[in-house]
């Protein structure tokens, strides 16, 4: 077996082209002939989209430039927002800073899964589509592939099916995937209307199943909740709602997107920025703790973090898009029981958000990239050897 893990780890770390045929063979020979390639595990995933969150911080945590930057004076007590943040973010060292802004991630994926996109590392992750905003990233990363039709933000259908909407096409998919959201444009990004799978974003209650108390609960929220952006609601809201669809439906493949590191960043708050990015993490946890522990996900789910672009540097960190380049840049992370343990990636092959499409339907055992050829291949890192 030890021989098994060495060979594994130079074939992910690019050192097998080195090794002679003759030590290929005694090695494939040593580590025993009648071993067979682990069993494939993953029966559910989870996806979670944290809006705009920058490699940097993911990576860096807290920003040295900006962690001291006031926000609007519209938002109140811009100064003590900011000395917040300094208290909870502010740390002598990035190693020590990214692990307070995200403990789960750097405990967690760094250790059980893999995290790609520190570039100061040779890994690279971004968006292909050129446009480097929200609808486009979205449909890039849940299509597999960049569509020119798709430039704008505008809550229209989208032409292109998804990911989720193939799989649910599919009979042992079928009635087992659903999409929760922060923003309400998700209806568009996922074409509701079309897909056949039930998509819950920004105010709307949910009612496709029986109200628990906490359902009860945060639907009277969504109505009752003061309203910074009348298209999109503060990431408690869709992702508590999906937590609960989640303990009755039991599905097998789940969006939960969160907006608020976006939107914070659009207001100018690097305090509520980090704040933000902070509950996302926690909600990491709190998902990964939940189906750890129910019979139906534990051992058998992988959970897929990302964003769907990045932003950009110093004074234009608030911002992205076209103009901005740096804001193609994005990471990735994965965990569950079929990505190898590599942690942080170091010297990878680039990796695009046009292949998590097909690197989602291969964890649940489906073809995506032979169905959809101009989607992004699987990225096969993160897939059991």
């Amino acid at each position: 077996m030890k021989s098994q893990r060495m060979l594994q780890s130079w074939i992910s770390g690019g050192l097998l082209p080195a090794l002679g045929l003759s030590m290929l063979g005694l090695l494939l020979s040593s580590a025993g002939e009648a071993q067979v390639p682990a069993a494939h595990k993953t029966e559910n995933v989870i996806v979670v989209m944290m809006d705009g969150m920058r490699w940097e911080e993911v990576f860096h945590g807290a920003d040295a430039d900006l962690i001291k930057t006031l926000g609007p004076e519209a938002l109140g007590a811009p100064k003590e927002r900011a000395a917040y943040a300094q208290q909870q973010y502010w740390r002598e060292t990035p190693a020590e800073r990214r692990q307070v802004l995200m403990p789960f991630l750097w405990s967690a994926f760094a250790t059980h899964g893999q995290i790609f996109g520190n570039r100061d590392l040779g890994s690279d992750s971004q968006v292909i589509n050129g446009l480097n905003f929200s609808y486009p990233g979205y449909s890039e990363t849940l299509t597999g592939f960049a569509d020119p039709r798709v430039h704008s933000n505008d809550n229209i259908p989208n032409p292109n099916a998804t990911v989720f909407e193939w799989l649910n096409a599919k009979p042992a998919f079928n009635g087992k995937v659903a999409a929760f959201g922060a923003w309400e444009v998700f209806n568009g990004i996922f074409n509701r209307e079309r897909c056949g799978f039930l998509v819950n974003a920004s105010y709307e209650p949910l009612t496709a199943i029986a109200p628990t108390p906490e359902l009860a609960l945060i639907n009277a929220l969504k109505t009752e909740t003061v309203r910074i952006w009348p298209d999109e609601a503060f990431d408690p809201m869709p992702f508590h709602t999906a937590v609960e669809y989640l303990k009755v439906k039991k599905p097998r493949l789940l969006f939960v997107g969160l907006g608020e590191t976006d939107d914070w960043a659009h207001a100018g708050s690097y305090a509520e920025y980090l704040n933000a990015a902070h509950l996302g993490d926690s909600y990491l946890r709190q998902l990964w703790d939940l189906v750890q522990s129910m019979p139906a996900y534990r051992g058998k789910t992988t959970l897929i973090v990302l964003p769907d672009h990045g932003r950009g540097l110093g004074p234009k960190w608030t911002g992205h898009g076209q103009n901005i380049p740096e804001s193609k840049e994005t990471w990735m992370a994965f965990l569950g029981p079929d990505t190898p343990a590599l942690g942080e990636r170091k010297q990878a092959g680039p990796v695009t958000e046009s292949q998590i499409a097909a690197t989602i339907a291969a964890l649940l055992g489906e073809n995506y990239h032979a169905a959809v050829p101009q989607s992004g291949a699987p990225i096969t890192d993160v897939l059991a050897k």
